[in-house]
């Protein structure tokens, strides 16, 4: 097969955990005698101090000419410790993310048995936790109409949904459950919110095409709660935009590190897939950053296109690197001397060399991640 793939590092982090995932894609590439082209396009602060413009003209070109994008991450402290800043990084991304139609947001959420010991949780609370979180995209509070007092003390923001929005992702997420537990929950404030009724009605309308699977409610702010007593309980997870940005960061916990969770953001035409980590600017050109959400995030990009024993084959190496804490410090506090760059490496190496089985432990905590 053969894809040209839109690569948008970002800013911070972005551009050394994406670096990780092509690699990745070029050992796939490799492997399997597919051709896959990337091509660079700035996005976010780097974009604003190049072009004035957090998502220039050439970026979204790049990005609607390609089969799919790779993307880093944005945001920049010079930014978000200015509140008076008119042009952000966060606005190229909701507009990449509008303009592209990217109305569903896919975070699977999964608890490695190797890694059980690295999440705040206890062990018998996360155990077998395998969720699939499904977000609204493109609709919702982020962009509602906004509102500003002209003497600047009142504020508000417009929270609104259709029903074509929700019937969009609300099949998505069925479909999804289908092929997992046959369980969706829908996450509202239908107590509350109008918009969350509008939400429960359609939902519940959906649900009457797909009698495999069982639809349940919850409340986002006692789902919040069940997140953390039993996230087993959980299956494919249903919920509108603002909700679904909160509750799948409060999930990454669940896994030990944000630095593990892989997203897609897929539309009627184009797709996107990204770690849902942020820039964090402070880890910056120092190694540390965990690459395997962006490989993952690879993975997921293969998964799209059907390509699934070449998905797969990531989705090993990964559990093979965090099985010989082949990671990062943020899961890994006994080899600190593993890198960023390394873990890639060692992922594209097991890619490479997928029928070998005995690695040499020595040589991996040593710095190098060679197969023998």
């Amino acid at each position: 097969m053969k894809l040209n793939i839109a690569v948008l590092p970002g800013d911070g982090i972005g551009p050394e955990v994406t670096n990780q995932a092509i690699k990745a894609l070029k050992a796939i590439a490799i492997e399997f005698d597919h051709t896959f082209n990337f091509k660079q396009a700035p996005v976010g602060a780097i974009a604003i101090d190049k072009h004035n413009n957090p998502l220039p003209d050439s970026t979204l070109d790049l990005c609607k000419s390609t089969d799919a994008i790779l993307f880093g991450a944005i945001g920049d402290p010079k930014y978000d410790n200015d509140p008076t800043a008119k042009v952000r990084p966060e606005q190229g991304l909701l507009k990449l993310r509008k303009e592209l139609g990217l109305f569903a947001n896919i975070r699977p959420v999964k608890a490695y048995d190797t890694l059980i010991s690295k999440s705040p949780l206890k062990k018998n609370v996360i155990k077998d936790t395998d969720i699939c979180i499904y977000r609204e995209l493109t609709g919702g509070i982020y962009f509602g109409e906004k509102k500003l007092s002209d003497d600047g003390d009142t504020a508000s923001d417009l929270c609104e949904y259709s029903r074509y929005e929700i019937e969009r992702i609300a099949h998505l997420a069925f479909k999804s459950a289908q092929n997992r537990k046959k369980k969706v929950t829908l996450v509202d404030k239908a107590n509350v919110l109008e918009s969350s009724r509008l939400w429960r009605k359609v939902v519940g309308e959906v649900a009457k095409d797909y009698a495999d699977v069982t639809l349940d409610f919850l409340f986002v702010d006692n789902a919040a709660m069940q997140m953390i007593l039993n996230p087993k309980q959980f299956d494919v997870i249903l919920t509108e935009n603002m909700f679904g940005d909160i509750i799948s960061d409060e999930a990454s916990v669940i896994g030990g590190s944000i630095g593990l969770l892989a997203s897609a953001s897929v539309g009627e035409k184009y797709a996107m897939f990204e770690p849902i980590h942020g820039s964090y600017p402070q880890a910056k050109g120092k190694g540390i950053a965990n690459p395997i959400a962006s490989i993952l995030s690879a993975a997921m990009l293969l998964d799209h296109f059907e390509l699934f024993e070449e998905s797969e084959l990531i989705r090993k190496a990964v559990e093979k690197a965090l099985k010989l804490h082949v990671t990062t410090p943020d899961i890994n506090t006994k080899y600190h001397h593993v890198t960023t760059t390394k873990v890639g490496d060692f992922i594209e190496d097991v890619i490479n060399n997928p029928n070998d089985s005995n690695l040499n432990f020595t040589n991996i905590h040593l710095g190098q991640s060679t197969i023998i």
